[in-house]
């Protein structure tokens, strides 16, 4: 449905898609949010005239961890990746009291690292995240550390080596294990990957596999 609705705006106005995504957003229903972000993220002249206070209106709400990743990979991190915001909005969210825009910060970098999301690696900028939540302990912010150090880990190895190497002990226990996993294995848990796979449900596929 998305897909045909992202056809039908191709040519709309960004101001007309943002109508649309903040009308959407109105709604509870968490699935309207996803359909919101996506239709911006695939609207080249929408998601360009993103800045940092229409991003964060965007974001407002943003109450689990699949709205939290959807907005942290379809909006955030593109929005980052392309410097149209600066980085001090990101750190600001890595100081909120709130678990969900702390997890969106780290999400943040996902984009920056990915090479299906334009991303080359970025170490400056994912480290400095990283090293602002390495100490927190909650389980929805730890799960986003280990997945931003494993992304980078693809692009920059030798760098997600030494952050470990140094960091260790500020590090979660499963941040340690499961990214050491993925720099000596490729996986971030070897002896999972045994068993049968299990098809996933339907689900956008940039986001499997991000705890």
């Amino acid at each position: 449905m998305r897909r045909e609705f992202t056809k039908r705006l191709k040519s709309s106005l960004p101001e007309e898609l943002m109508r649309i995504a903040a009308k959407l957003l109105e709604s509870p229903e968490g699935v309207r949010r996803w359909v919101a972000y996506e239709l911006i993220h695939h609207h080249r002249p929408a998601l360009a005239q993103i800045n940092a206070q229409s991003l964060e209106q965007l974001g407002r709400g943003i109450g689990s961890w699949d709205q939290t990743d959807v907005f942290g990979i379809y909006l955030a991190g593109p929005v980052w990746h392309a410097r149209q915001i600066a980085d001090g909005v990101i750190h600001k969210w890595a100081r909120s009291s709130d678990r969900w825009w702390r997890r969106a910060a780290l999400v943040a970098t996902v984009p920056l690292n990915s090479k299906s999301h334009g991303g080359r690696g970025d170490i400056r900028r994912t480290l400095q995240v990283c090293r602002m939540l390495e100490s927190d302990r909650d389980p929805m912010v730890v799960k986003a550390l280990s997945w931003a150090l494993r992304v980078l880990a693809k692009a920059e190895p030798q760098a997600v080596q030494r952050y470990v190497n140094e960091r260790g002990p500020a590090l979660a226990a499963l941040v340690r294990c499961e990214v050491r996993n993925k720099l000596a294995t490729g996986l971030k848990n070897p002896r999972r990957s045994r068993r049968p796979k299990v098809k996933p449900a339907a689900t956008s596929k940039r986001l499997r596999g991000r705890q």
